[in-house]
């Protein structure tokens, strides 16, 4: 289980933006069992939402692990799960396209795990530097990674937001992992690409540092907002405290991450 000189700072936030009618993601808060997640559904006729909340629910089942092994395992049985109950309704509503997009981080004593498919991003912001810890499951960052465009060139790349993998488009999930040992002071930013459309990595590390995790993540919300929020958008921030330990930055201070 979860030692008990280990706390989480969690904060989250989500908004529909201003110009989509209906919020298709859904996100998962749950630090006594040590599992956060953002999903971004996809599909028309709330079928993209329906996805999304199927596997955060699923997500939400996983119970308080004995160890790191039993916590992916979990993890990985769920996102099985809410992969067959997407395409089950999905067949139930004529054979529709709709999946999601998932991120998850995982914790345990000093461990974290990061999984995820799609192009939901988490980021670690440690020691005054951000880090993209996921990989984003897109055709235009194969691109990328292939040597066939820069990452420059794919910024404006067409068609840059296809994604290449997402819970309930096939018949086994295919996830990706990356994991690591917590250092007092991390600070964990999973969210939809609804936020990273307009705000940038730098962005996002000047927005962490003005104090609790609920202020970052309504600062990154407006921020978003301001800058037209074409797509829903949502934002969890978990930041590791082992007790004992304080919180850097200011509560009430507003970050001005255009330099303005």
């Amino acid at each position: 289980m979860q030692t008990t000189d280990i706390t989480f700072d969690t904060g989250a936030a989500t908004h529909a933006g201003k110009v989509r009618k209906r919020n298709e993601d859904s996100y998962l808060v749950q630090p006594a069992t040590g599992v956060w997640a953002v999903a971004d559904g996809m599909g028309g006729h709330e079928a993209g939402d329906v996805a999304s909340q199927t596997v955060v629910a699923a997500l939400a089942t996983i119970v308080r692990p004995r160890s790191a092994a039993e916590l992916l395992a979990q993890c990985e049985n769920r996102m099985v799960d809410a992969n067959a109950q997407v395409q089950e309704i999905a067949r139930e509503r004529g054979g529709i396209v709709m999946g999601t997009t998932v991120a998850v981080l995982l914790t345990f004593g000093g461990h974290y795990a990061c999984v995820w498919s799609g192009d939901s991003r988490v980021y670690l912001v440690r020691g005054g530097e951000i880090a993209q810890l996921s990989r984003d499951h897109t055709q235009v960052q194969q691109l990328v990674q292939d040597g066939a465009i820069t990452v420059e060139e794919a910024k404006s790349w067409p068609g840059r937001n296809v994604i290449t993998r997402a819970i309930g488009v096939g018949d086994d999930p295919e996830l990706e992992l990356e994991s690591g040992s917590l250092k007092a002071g991390d600070v964990f930013v999973l969210c939809s690409d609804g936020l990273t459309a307009h705000v940038n990595d730098n962005e996002i590390l000047q927005c962490v540092g003005i104090g609790r995790a609920q202020y970052v993540c309504n600062a990154l919300i407006d921020l978003t907002l301001e800058r037209g929020a074409l797509d829903n958008v949502t934002v969890v921030v978990v930041r590791y405290q082992p007790r004992g330990s304080t919180l850097t930055g200011l509560p009430g201070l507003r970050p001005n991450p255009r330099g303005a």
